[in-house]
């Protein structure tokens, strides 16, 4: 598993953590928010990647000032590496959807400290930085939020934007400063169609979340599979979405 920066200023830096050959299981990227020597996981992964997750965490910060850690929603993929994650140390905070509390608490680690968060969201703060819940509900989770860091100008979409990409791929969309070639973005999202007309359920929570995702001002978005958009290609995919028809597994 391999670790990128995403963003740094100060002492408030993001990181990627990635693997792009992994294909027994669905690749997942965690993410690491640092600020003033406290970290924060967001999605920390699945049982079967956390050695090497764990690993790639020792690269880029001490895994000791991990405090806290957000789960977006109840997937195995993101979350059922949590009884791992406690075992090494049980003070760590779970910010989690309040509707998934007990569904979560299946994967173990009963006594793992869990905050929900409401339907309206939320926020938290690590080190001297606020982080925001937004929600994202329905995409594709019935509770499911995203976290927007207005310093960084970053926000983590969990999988809104994500891709299934081939082997090798880079972990920018078109490159580390925003991708001005509109080619590059248009030969990404092809990987991405698929994966929110099957996983995305419905029309009326996509537009809801692109009403609310416009109001922000974000440079770099983070999704939990695939690569990273930056710059212009942060309304690229805005817009795409915004065009595209979901739920496209109902029959009649």
């Amino acid at each position: 598993m391999k670790a990128a920066p995403v963003f740094e200023a100060g002492n408030h830096r993001w990181w990627v953590l990635y693997d792009q050959d992994e294909r027994r299981v669905i690749d997942s990227n965690i993410y690491i928010v640092e600020s003033n020597g406290q970290s924060v996981v967001l999605d920390p992964g699945g049982f079967e990647i956390f050695p090497q997750v764990l690993a790639a965490v020792a690269e880029v910060v001490p895994p000791t000032s991990v405090a806290k850690a957000f789960v977006s929603h109840q997937d195995p993929d993101i979350a059922s590496s949590l009884p791992l994650w406690n075992a090494c140390n049980d003070r760590i905070q779970w910010h989690v959807p309040s509707l998934w509390e007990g569904f979560l608490r299946h994967y173990g680690a009963l006594n793992a400290e869990f905050i929900g968060i409401p339907d309206e969201g939320g926020s938290m703060m690590i080190g001297s930085q606020k982080l925001e819940f937004v929600p994202a509900h329905y995409l594709h989770a019935s509770a499911n939020f995203h976290v927007y860091d207005p310093e960084a100008k970053v926000f983590f979409c969990g999988d809104v934007s994500a891709a299934l990409l081939p082997p090798g791929h880079s972990i920018w969309v078109g490159g580390r400063q925003g991708g001005e070639s509109a080619k590059a973005f248009d030969e990404h999202i092809q990987h991405a169609k698929f994966f929110h007309q099957r996983w995305m359920p419905s029309g009326a929570a996509k537009k809801d979340w692109i009403d609310r995702v416009r109001q922000l001002d974000i440079d770099i978005l983070c999704p939990q599979h695939g690569a990273i958009y930056a710059g212009e290609n942060v309304q690229r995919f805005l817009n795409w979405f915004d065009g595209l028809t979901v739920g496209t597994a109902i029959y009649r």
